[in-house]
């Protein structure tokens, strides 16, 4: 069955954007009929499986810097039990040269979406956040459970801010509701 990624997280996406149709997916390995396809098609009964020795990598490479929010796995460990990933590696650069960590995730017996946030508190005390700015983000499956070998993931998304279209114009045109405004508010 699918199923949205909402649907399971109850997410409210007003303040982000799903990039990762934006990127170029690779994989360290795939048995055939389960790689980038599996990862990305929204369907939770289908899944990467590593072919190889760990760390198993997933790479996502922007053709450009990217701000990014948040990083999302999708994982059952019910029905890929010693598959399951236990120890994730988040790394991110301006190419796979300088790749540095940003985080380490250990994950018990995961069931669902698994989220990793990628924003820092900005240095003043203004509660702004700070985020992610990378080229490439490598996801590293460094171990799975139960001493697995290989890995499944069933979905990855990927996530950057939702910025106003009018931002840098110093307000919100949406204030603008004036019976004036409205009459010219869409592009025919």
């Amino acid at each position: 069955p699918r199923s949205t990624m909402d649907e399971k997280a109850g997410h409210n996406d007003s303040e982000r954007r799903e990039i990762g149709g934006e990127a170029a997916w690779t994989l360290s390995s795939a048995k055939p009929g389960n790689g980038v396809e599996q990862l990305r098609d929204d369907n939770f009964e289908t899944f990467w499986q590593s072919d190889g020795a760990q760390p198993h990598l997933i790479n996502i490479q922007f053709y450009k810097k990217m701000r990014i929010k948040e990083l999302q796995l999708f994982c059952d460990f019910k029905k890929d039990e010693s598959y399951t990933p236990n120890k994730v590696s988040i790394r991110a650069g301006t190419g796979f040269h300088d790749l540095r960590e940003v985080h380490l995730v250990e994950l018990d017996e995961p069931d669902g979406w698994v989220s990793i946030d990628l924003t820092t508190k900005s240095g003043a005390n203004d509660g702004c956040l700070k985020y992610l700015r990378a080229h490439v983000v490598q996801i590293a499956v460094l171990s799975s459970h139960q001493n697995g070998r290989d890995t499944h993931v069933r979905q990855v998304k990927i996530y950057g801010p939702r910025q106003s279209a009018t931002k840098g114009f110093g307000t919100e045109l949406s204030r603008f509701n004036s019976i004036e405004f409205l009459h010219f508010s869409c592009i025919r």
